[in-house]
């Protein structure tokens, strides 16, 4: 959008914003109907452009379209009906991947020249951060570090093990899953974040990257007949806001 837009043009976004926000729901039951790949494509484009710390994007994605894997992860899911979807997304955070992405900011800057306070933070800085070092040793050395300097000063204070990598990682990955789910529902086709499922068993069906941590299985079609069971509920906004 124009940063120069009218007011009225920036209510009139918010309108249909609030509209998309308002008609997600976790949808249970979906026509059998394929979902087209342009769509799937603009989609995962809308995922993308999601915030990361560093802009390190530390996600990825695995579509799932084959009805013999469709099929086997119905089981994976625990019987879900959601699980049967024609298209079905595993949302993976990846904390492996920083190195890499550190590489891959520089190689693809969208300017010319890369500004010198950009190419030392992703060779020096965000390296230097990220690194946890074999079993996290180096992480432990950097805890000893912010305790002390901490003292006087704010200082970064995770990740600092490969536990805060993991979770690291997660957070980044929960926007961009996000933006795919408000992406489909834009296109008119419903989702549903199934977290209920058996990670052992889907490894066995996906070949998830090793350090690879599946949030969620996205799944996605246009709404079957049944596919919204319970009215909308949600908690008072004061009960879980503070105003300071």
């Amino acid at each position: 959008m124009n940063p120069l837009a009218s007011h009225s043009e920036f209510s009139e976004s918010a309108t249909t914003f609030r509209s998309l926000v308002e008609s997600r729901r976790a949808a249970r039951q979906f026509a059998a109907e394929a979902v087209p790949e342009t769509i799937i494509r603009d989609c995962l484009e809308l995922a993308a452009l999601a915030p990361s710390s560093c802009n390190l994007q530390p996600w990825s994605f695995q579509v799932v379209r084959d009805p013999a894997r469709l099929q086997q992860l119905q089981q994976v899911c625990l019987g879900q009906s959601a699980a049967r979807a024609p298209l079905i997304i595993a949302v993976l955070a990846r904390p492996d991947t920083w190195r890499s992405a550190c590489a891959d900011v520089l190689k693809l800057w969208p300017e010319a020249a890369v500004p010198r306070v950009i190419d030392r933070f992703y060779k020096e800085t965000a390296p230097f951060q990220y690194n946890q070092g074999w079993m996290g040793w180096r992480g432990f050395i950097k805890r000893q570090m912010v305790r002390v300097l901490g003292y006087k000063r704010p200082v970064m204070r995770t990740p600092n093990s490969l536990m805060q990598m993991r979770l690291w990682a997660v957070k980044s990955t929960a926007l961009a899953a996000q933006n795919l789910m408000l992406a489909f529902q834009s296109h008119g086709y419903s989702t549903c974040p199934m977290e209920g499922f058996d990670e052992k068993r889907l490894k066995k069906i996906l070949p998830l990257p090793k350090e690879a941590i599946p949030i969620m299985l996205l799944a996605v079609g246009l709404p079957g007949v049944h596919a919204i069971r319970n009215p909308r509920l949600r908690f008072p906004l004061e009960q879980n806001v503070t105003w300071l």
